[in-house]
């Protein structure tokens, strides 16, 4: 670990000053891991630059000039600069507006400054910094231990060890190098499973000890299905250019045709036929995307993740706060026979009133009423949580009573199952007595019988003990069972229409929930989902991986499940071929917001969760969620127009130019023509990102499918080709072109016809009956006037263009239309198959 001095000159009660801080963030840098890696403009427009077709392009530029082709040059340069300075002028925006978008959920880390505890974003912590720990938090960076009470951290993207580790101050205060072995020490990229602490800061950021790790995970992040199917689409294009290029190459030199006008011809055609665009196409789409999502409270942290949102067709939840509102309301506190008593509450008040670490919505409604009996006690220790015993303990002893030493209560809160084993007395009006199987039986109806209702429920029970020493949970037995405290956790008011527009829209909801199958079900039937079949998390221990494939397929609600089960039942799921949602706010939830396709959060939930999370809603609710789901199926489907748009149309066009370069004694497109076609043609689609989407396409989930993509360039992109060939034709046959006739009339002729055919290919359905928005309509049909009117402007005779006669306008509208309805043909052909 790297090291400051000890404690970087301050005591360890105060921490830093405001200037302090501020000076040792512009001495050390943002406590950011990869930082160095992220933001720089000038790596970003470098990257353009280095695309090898713009190398090549630039070198034919240098070369051209050399030559004495002054006027081709330049216009080669100028053409190649003016889309590269659209491409990253429009992926800077939308990188800045998402960037925006994701401060409103940047984690905070609790720490001391100015003599006071703050919320500081945890990139502005700095080393010598004192930061305050409690369960959920993540280790905003390195740090050494000053304080600590019952503390386990989960550190396994460090060691690998699946199990926390237990954390401890130790006396002394000089830092040393460590290893996350060390019990004193605490490091960025853990989180905090139980119990309390306070550390200094002693490295942060690359300086780190996941410094060097998440260096490495930022080279090689995972890919999404999504990001898998645009590289496999990229080295399907790659293929074909190379071909195609090669191709032209070879056999334009064994014609004995000129060889750098050979090469440069085939560079341009390569750019004609690359989607140069389409990173930037992608990155503005998913960005208006997320923009879009936003508005609807739905934040998304990893731009890729919109597309997989949108595919999700099983969606795993817990039943809080998203089937219901997430307020629990202390309904009442009875005895173990269900009857009215205020000792369960009285019990759990302390309990809760002692307990440290993040409150549970459940100790937040105990707490609601202002009582006293708190007031009257000393806490002597706690056992903390956790998800396997599901109870917290609390030992105090009495204040009027501290000369008695040897005299203490241990209160116990959590899952009445596990408590009532662990019980062998009950407490009912003050008196004390065994309890009986014959009592052990009641108890577990009274449980029923509430549970049935929809209440869920907290056991409570006690022990004498005596409070010196330190606790664990094998103190936990021979209790006195006190009671049960009941909450109504009631449905949202949306939940049952929202499960329905899920349901509607191909997105199943399962739960995944640790309450027992009698509440989920009384919720389930609330919200309009009819006889759920149900498994167990004891009866799921005992089946296969290969055997819970199945039932995880028709189960829709798994009860009293562990976090480990959860886990088990998200990767059954994606093997059954299913794209997962998942949706968790607790320290728990981490290893299942990991293993979905896509992990869900909320704005409150605790650090862990958030940080592990690929969209946070910033309103629980079932109804964000779906609106957040049609927007990524929005975003998705207008990224795949651009993707059908140049697998079709222009690989059709880029294909006939290839072909006609090798049969015809001329080339057919001068070089700095092709380019222009395909800078005007790539302008055209600068507006799909604001294209609308139809109704009838975001109604079910649309996983990505190499194979259409596949299709529509096989049939769409031959029917190009022969409008291509029908055109030569016409022009050298009917209207005698003479080469800059013929270069000019294919010029107008391949430029509408590709960038016309967006009205189609934009909408599944019947093109007439699909509304296109008006930036594309416009941009479609301005680039197209354009091309039209080139001939006739000042610009005509330095790209090589000269007038047409009239009747070619007549045979380029009537091919135009036709070419249109022959793809609305082909269209429905790839559909229907």
């Amino acid at each position: 670990m790297s090291s400051v001095s000890s404690a970087s000159g301050q005591n360890a009660l105060v921490g830093l000053t405001s200037q302090e801080a501020k000076a040792r963030l512009s001495e050390y840098g943002r406590n950011d891991p990869t930082s160095t890696r992220r933001g720089a403009l000038a790596f970003e427009l470098l990257h353009l630059f280095l695309n090898p077709l713009v190398i090549i392009l630039l070198v034919a530029s240098v070369i051209s000039a050399f030559l004495g082709q002054r006027i081709e040059a330049e216009l080669i340069f100028v053409i190649v600069v003016f889309s590269i300075a659209i491409d990253f002028v429009q992926t800077y925006r939308s990188q800045r507006a998402i960037h925006r978008l994701q401060e409103h959920v940047s984690l905070t880390a609790t720490a001391l400054r100015d003599g006071r505890w703050q919320e500081i974003k945890r990139q502005e912590i700095v080393p010598g910094d004192i930061v305050r720990l409690s369960a959920g938090d993540l280790v905003p960076a390195d740090g050494k231990l000053i304080d600590s009470r019952d503390l386990y951290v989960q550190q396994a993207a460090l060691t690998g060890e699946s199990m926390p580790a237990e954390k401890e101050a130790r006396a002394g205060d000089k830092i040393v190098e460590g290893t996350p072995q060390a019990l004193d020490l605490v490091f960025l990229g853990t989180s905090v499973v139980s119990g309390t602490g306070v550390a200094r800061i002693v490295a942060t950021g690359p300086h780190t000890a996941f410094g060097a790790i998440a260096e490495r995970l930022a080279d090689r992040p995972e890919e999404t299905e999504f990001q898998r199917g645009l590289r496999h689409f990229g080295l399907l294009i790659t293929r074909t250019v190379l071909f195609l290029v090669l191709f032209i190459l070879v056999v334009r030199i064994s014609m004995h045709k000129d060889a750098f006008e050979s090469f440069v011809f085939a560079v341009a055609l390569a750019v004609g036929l690359t989607p140069e665009f389409l990173p930037m196409i992608t990155s503005v789409t998913l960005g208006r995307g997320a923009i879009r999502m936003a508005r609807n409270h739905v934040i998304v942290k990893h731009l890729p993740a919109i597309q997989n949102f949108g595919t999700i067709d099983v969606f795993c939840t817990d039943k809080t706060g998203t089937l219901t509102t997430g307020e629990m309301i202390l309904d009442s506190s009875v005895d173990y026979l269900g009857h009215a008593s205020d000792r369960p509450l009285a019990l759990a008040y302390i309990n809760s009133k002692f307990e440290t670490g993040i409150r549970s919505p459940l100790d937040i409604a105990i707490l609601k009423g202002e009582r006293r009996e708190a007031d009257g006690y000393l806490k002597c220790d706690e056992v903390p949580f956790d998800f396997e015993r599901r109870r917290l303990s609390i030992v105090v002893k009495e204040k009027n009573n501290a000369a008695n030493d040897s005299s203490g209560l241990l209160i116990v809160k959590g899952a009445p199952e596990g408590i009532l084993e662990l019980s062998d007395f009950y407490e009912s009006e003050g008196r004390i007595a065994p309890l009986d199987p014959n009592l052990r039986n009641r108890c577990r109806q009274t449980f029923n019988d509430l549970s049935s209702q929809g209440f869920r429920l907290l056991a409570i029970a006690y022990r004498d003990v005596d409070p010196r020493g330190r606790f664990s949970a094998t103190d936990e037995h021979s209790l006195v069972l006190a009671g049960y405290l009941a909450f109504a956790d009631p449905p949202s008011p949306d939940a049952a229409a929202s499960v329905a527009a899920m349901r509607r829209d191909g997105v199943e909801v399962k739960i995944l929930t640790g309450d027992n199958e009698l509440v989920a079900r009384h919720v389930c039937e609330q919200v309009g989902i009819e006889n759920p079949g149900v498994m167990l998390g004891e009866e799921l221990d005992s089946t296969s991986d290969t055997a819970l494939e199945h039932r995880a397929e028709e189960t829709t609600v798994f009860a009293r499940v562990t976090p480990m089960q959860k886990h088990r039942i998200i990767h059954a799921l994606k093997r059954r071929g299913h794209v997962v949602g998942y949706m968790g706010d607790g320290i728990n939830d981490a290893p299942s917001l990991h293993a979905a396709d896509v992990g869900i959060s909320v704005a409150s939930a605790a650090d862990v969760a958030r940080d592990a999370a690929d969209i946070i809603l910033l309103k629980p609710g079932l109804d964000v969620l779906h609106r957040g789901i049609i927007e990524g199926r929005r975003a998705s489907a207008n990224v795949l127009k651009y993707l059908f748009m140049g697998t079709s149309s222009n690989f059709g066009n880029m294909f006939s130019m290839a072909a006609a370069s090798v049969f015809l004694p001329f080339l057919p497109m001068l070089p700095t023509q092709i380019l222009l076609n395909n800078f005007l043609y790539d302008a055209s689609q600068l507006t799909i990102p604001s294209d609308n989407v139809d109704d009838n396409y975001m109604r079910r989930p649309r996983p990505w499918d190499m194979k259409m993509v596949r299709n529509f360039m096989l049939i769409i992109g031959p029917i190009s080709s022969i409008y291509d060939f029908l055109t030569f034709y016409v022009l050298l046959h009917f209207f005698h072109a003479s080469q800059p006739e013929f270069r000019t009339g294919w010029f107008v002729e391949s430029l509408a016809t590709q960038t016309l055919v967006i009205f189609v290919i934009r909408t599944m359905g019947n093109p007439l009956k699909s509304r296109p928005s008006l930036p594309l309509a416009i941009t479609a049909v301005l680039i197209v006037a354009t091309g039209i009117l080139l001939p006739y402007s000042p610009l005509a005779r330095l790209f090589g263009f000269v007038t047409l006669p009239v009747p070619f306008f007549v045979f380029l509208a009537i091919s135009t239309v036709t070419y249109l309805v022959l793809v609305e043909f082909g269209k429905r052909r790839l559909r229907l198959g």
